[in-house]
C-alpha cells in the first residue's frame, strides 16, 4: 500500500474509532482497543502489567496476518497466546508504525468495520 494511500484510510479508521471511543487516540491507544477485544473479557480497570499484555496480545494478532505469529490458543485465565514464526526484519521507528497502521486496517477491514 502506498503511503499516502495508508495514511489516508488511516485518518478514516481514527475518525470512526474518535466517534465512539472520544477523541486523542494515537498508536498505541488503538493497539490497546485491539488487545481488549482480542482478550473478549470486556473493558475492565487493567494492571500495567495487564495493559502490556494487551498490547503484545494486539501485535501479535495483527501480525499474524502476515505470518510473523500462530495463535496457539488461550490460558487458564482466557489470555490468548501466541508463537513467533517468523522474526521481523529491522525496521526504523517510522517503518514499525506504518507496517502497524497498515496490519490494524487490514484487521478493522477484515472485521467489517472499516470499508
Amino acid at each position: 500500500m502506498l503511503e499516502l494511500e495508508l495514511q489516508k484510510e488511516w485518518r478514516t479508521l481514527v475518525n470512526r474509532l474518535e466517534k465512539q471511543f472520544g477523541e486523542g487516540l494515537d498508536l498505541d491507544a488503538i493497539l490497546f482497543l485491539v488487545g481488549v477485544q482480542e482478550l473478549g473479557q470486556g473493558y475492565r480497570t487493567f494492571k500495567k502489567q495487564e495493559k502490556t499484555d494487551l498490547m503484545h496480545i494486539a501485535i501479535c494478532r495483527l501480525l499474524m496476518q502476515f505470518g510473523y505469529y500462530e495463535y496457539l490458543g488461550v490460558d487458564e485465565d482466557g489470555w490468548p497466546h501466541y508463537k513467533e514464526l517468523a522474526k521481523l526484519p529491522m525496521l526504523n521507528p517510522n517503518q514499525q508504525s506504518l507496517l502497524m497502521k497498515e496490519a490494524l486496517l487490514e484487521y478493522f477491514k477484515n472485521a467489517e468495520l472499516l470499508n
